[in-house]
């Protein structure tokens, strides 16, 4: 087994390799930090298939389903092996500490490494299902952030770009030297040009969520009462042009619009329900390639300090929600609000007032850096408490198995 003292190493908020034992931790604080359910679980447990679940949201679904509703089913995402030169990605490593954690939560849970937008995963999944969870599907949590999409029926590969719409947007943002220290500048994205938009919509957008719907309808294999929910973000006032208003926002809304759609079908075919789920801010993978995010998450959080809600947190919310735990919530719009406690007034207007005077030499004062930082270094496994890093570790972590 191949083992290595591992040290981060990153361009920007790109680290090169991820820390198998660190990953593995982190996991397991994340499990600690879900509520206990109410009650005692009983039972197999509702069959649950989420699609991105080996981070971010996606993996705050994962665990959060596991300690809230004693989910069992499948979970889909798209890691890379280890090899001699390079670890395996984190979400490949977070994958097998959650693996281990269902075992010893007694849960059914089968992993499934590959591309989600593809039939193959679709049919994978869909005999999963039939061969192995008696042909009934509760629940399906959609949590997809990908930079491109081939669509399995035309063979037409499409890339999302993230850029505002209308005109140029220039934004503070907030980076680290070498050397680690902040600092604040500005940077420009230019508007979106041609096709921009519906690219950005063919990748992010409903499209594939609705495909996955309507193969497992076409396969009998929704329960009566299926629920499903896909995972929003509207954010700040602050980052509207380039999220919100940019392409991004354009795919988000078509991804809630789908709901909607997906709502009447559900309501018709099986009393079931589709809603989208609006998440509060959180340091991802994906939320760093955003242009200001980094810096108005850690303002939000020189803001909200230990009130800032993780994502597990909001995720527990949300599946107590689907399961009928507690009431279902929904806005004018059909979507669960789970980030109300980011965009009251008063927390917004506080982080505006910080953002108006962020600069290089303020920044320290206005934003909680450490945690910010800390944050980037935890998705690759880095800056995790109780991590020896001086350590050598094992780094060819196998892809957790399932016995049929």
């Amino acid at each position: 087994m191949s083992e290595r003292v591992l040290i981060p190493r990153n361009r920007g908020f790109l680290f090169l390799d991820s820390h198998p034992a660190g990953c593995e931790q982190m996991v397991a604080d994340m499990w600690q930090a879900c509520p206990d359910p109410a009650g005692v679980q009983e039972g197999a447990g509702p069959v649950a298939l989420i699609i991105g679940s080996s981070a971010g949201y996606g993996l705050a679904a994962t665990l959060a389903g596991l300690k809230r509703a004693g989910i069992r089913g499948i979970m889909v995402s798209f890691e890379k092996a280890p090899t001699e030169r390079r670890t395996a990605t984190a979400g490949w490593y977070r994958t097998a500490a959650t693996a281990d954690i269902a075992r010893t939560a007694g849960r059914d849970l089968v992993f499934l490494n590959g591309d989600a937008f593809s039939d193959t995963m679709k049919n994978q999944v869909a005999d999963l299902i039939e061969q192995r969870f008696g042909g009934s599907l509760d629940y399906l949590i959609y949590s997809v952030a990908a930079p491109r999409r081939t669509d399995p029926g035309t063979g037409t590969t499409y890339a999302s770009v993230l850029k505002p719409i209308g005109q140029a947007n220039r934004t503070k943002t907030l980076l680290f030297d070498d050397q680690g220290v902040p600092q604040v500048g500005e940077v420009e994205t230019g508007p979106a040009e041609g096709d921009d938009v519906e690219q950005a919509v063919a990748v992010m957008g409903g499209a594939d969520s609705e495909r996955w719907i309507d193969h497992l309808a076409g396969r009998g294999l929704l329960a009566d009462g299926f629920a499903t929910a896909a995972l929003s973000y509207i954010g700040s006032p602050l980052t509207a042009a380039i999220y919100r208003q940019g392409t991004i926002g354009a795919a988000k809304g078509h991804l809630e619009a789908t709901a909607r759609t997906l709502n009447e079908r559900l309501d018709k075919t099986v009393g079931g329900r589709a809603v989208t789920s609006v998440n509060g801010a959180a340091v991802t993978q994906s939320s760093t390639a955003i242009p200001g995010i980094a810096l108005y998450t850690g303002l939000l959080r020189g803001v909200l300090g230990e009130n800032l809600v993780p994502p597990v947190h909001q995720l527990a919310a949300l599946w107590d929600q689907l399961t009928g735990t507690a009431p279902l919530a929904l806005d004018d719009e059909d979507r669960i609000r789970l980030d109300n406690w980011e965009l009251t007034d008063d927390v917004q207007a506080a982080v505006a007032e910080r953002w108006a005077a962020a600069t290089t030499d303020t920044i320290a004062d206005l934003a909680d850096l450490a945690w910010f930082r800390a944050e980037v270094q935890r998705l690759y496994g880095f800056s995790v408490p109780g991590i020896d890093y001086t350590a050598a570790v094992a780094t060819d972590i196998p892809w957790p198995g399932h016995t049929p």
